[in-house]
């Protein structure tokens, strides 16, 4: 009987960068800016299998959540939500006060972390400038914001 699998959740590298891109890539997540932020990105790996990731770009007391996504092998597992949680709590070692993510496909997922729905006019002057807001992601995408413990 094999014993069951050993996800580990770690900084990503700019080593894992081609394989973290080739996996937005596959699930059809914007690419532009990702590598710029590989130093607050958290990748899930079973031995040297990337299964998923999620980062943060930071500006200051606010940060986008950006590029979470589970190889569709290994989704059902609970793996994104781990990802998630990591980031957050990556959120708040770095004191970050509000965290905003744009989603097209996963609005209904991400309020059991304490985001909610915002108007894409309140968001922080600085995360706006991020590529994601400019012209990664559509101007349809849902908008979305996590007030951390402090708010």
């Amino acid at each position: 009987m094999r014993p069951p699998p050993t996800h580990v959740i770690e900084t990503a590298s700019a080593a894992a960068l081609p394989a973290l891109l080739a996996l937005l890539d596959a699930a059809g997540l914007p690419q532009d800016g990702f590598a710029d932020h590989i130093g607050n990105a958290l990748l899930v790996r079973n031995g040297d299998v990337i299964l998923g990731c999620a980062a943060l770009e930071i500006y200051g007391s606010a940060a986008l959540l950006r590029s979470v996504v589970v190889a569709p092998t290994a989704q059902g597992r609970g793996l994104g939500a781990q990802l998630v949680t990591a980031a957050l709590t990556l959120a708040e070692d770095r004191q970050i006060r509000r965290v905003y993510l744009l989603t097209e496909t996963a609005a209904n997922y991400f309020p059991r972390f304490g985001f909610a729905r915002i108007p894409r006019a309140d968001v922080d002057p600085a995360v706006k400038q991020s590529v994601e807001f400019t012209s990664a992601c559509p101007q349809s995408a849902v908008v979305m914001e996590k007030k951390m413990n402090d708010e």
